[in-house]
């Protein structure tokens, strides 16, 4: 049975390209095929103007960096860094003066001499990193390289790896489940769902620009807030909820009058307003530089983002407005965006 579905995709030279989506949704396998330990039964992939569909790993020009790190845990970090070097019988001389140049960009020089065990999770990333690098590959593919470390050495690891492409200037594809760190990292987002490409883009225009429903939930933290209801074109174009809430809006799509929408809006587009519809307060959660509040409205409940301090308490009734040139509008049958 496919596990991918019709891929058509253009990676530029020097590009960062984040694989982003659900579990299950076939990034890592894409990335497999690439890297040639998944097999393809159509199509083409190609490095540079050489298609590799018949070439084994080693031959791509590829290097990868897992998940687990994938170091020999009986060698030191230069044996583990110079293996595949010495495989391919490169002179000793080339063999140091790369190890020198990838522990220097790494801050690995302290730890050459040390086995895997006595490295922090952090440092045995950047060795298995460090082992990408002295071979100098065409392309560098990481699978879900920071899953295994904690948050705050997740933050601090993708900033190093972004400092990486940017000294280096070599072509990295980058799979991972969490969009944030796609958002933060990538030159380039290709969002996945269920073996399918559902939008490609630069980060922001991702987040400004979803072309469907699964795109428009996925991007984003907190999730863009997504309201049933019909647009009516009156005298002033307004959503009309489900739950009798209405909503003005400046957005205008080629439909008919009343018909069934779904409805969007970022929380950070939501406002206070003394004129707005007034909602009640379900829980409000302080996150330092910004607030998160969950409102209910005639049933329908939504959340809001503040960057001013909120003293609201649960309960409580707040006068809101959605940003009516900020709503996004989706046909309720194909999720497709209007």
């Amino acid at each position: 049975m496919p596990v991918i579905h019709g891929i058509d995709l253009e990676i530029e030279d020097g590009e960062f390209v984040v694989l982003v989506g659900p579990s299950g949704c076939g990034k890592s396998t894409l990335l497999r095929m690439i890297a040639g330990l998944e097999l393809i039964s159509g199509g083409e992939i190609a490095i540079g103007a050489r298609v590799v569909n018949e070439l084994p790993p080693k031959e791509r020009d590829i290097a990868m960096v897992f998940q687990s790190y994938a170091l020999y845990p009986h060698k030191t970090v230069v044996q583990n860094m110079t293996f595949a070097l010495k495989l391919q019988r490169l002179p000793k001389a080339e063999i140091e003066r790369r190890v020198k140049q990838a522990a220097g960009i790494l801050g690995l020089d302290g730890l050459l001499d040390r086995y895997p065990r006595q490295l922090s999770g952090g440092q045995r990333q950047r060795v298995a990193m460090g082992r990408a690098i002295v071979r100098q590959p065409r392309v560098f593919l990481f699978d879900e390289p920071l899953s295994n470390l904690d948050a705050k050495l997740r933050i601090s690891m993708r900033t190093e790896i972004k400092e990486l492409h940017q000294r280096l200037k070599t072509t990295m594809v980058y799979v991972t489940h969490d969009q944030i760190e796609a958002m933060t990292m990538a030159d380039k987002i290709v969002v996945m769902n269920s073996g399918r490409i559902e939008q490609v883009g630069a980060p922001l225009d991702l987040y400004d620009s979803p072309q469907n429903l699964f795109v428009a939930q996925f991007i984003g933290s907190p999730a863009m807030n997504l309201l049933k209801g019909t647009l009516t074109k009156q005298s002033q174009s307004a959503i009309m909820t489900e739950g009798g809430l209405r909503i003005p809006t400046m957005v205008s799509p080629d439909v008919s009058d009343k018909t069934d929408l779904i409805f969007g809006i970022r929380p950070e587009h939501v406002r206070i307003d003394d004129a707005g519809f007034p909602a009640t307060v379900v829980v409000v959660a302080p996150m330092g530089a910004e607030t998160q509040v969950t409102f209910n409205a005639d049933g329908t409940e939504f959340v809001a983002v503040f960057r001013e301090r909120i003293r609201a308490k649960p309960g409580e009734n707040i006068p809101l407005i959605f940003d009516p040139e900020r709503i996004y509008v989706f046909d309720q049958q194909t999720g497709r965006r209007l």
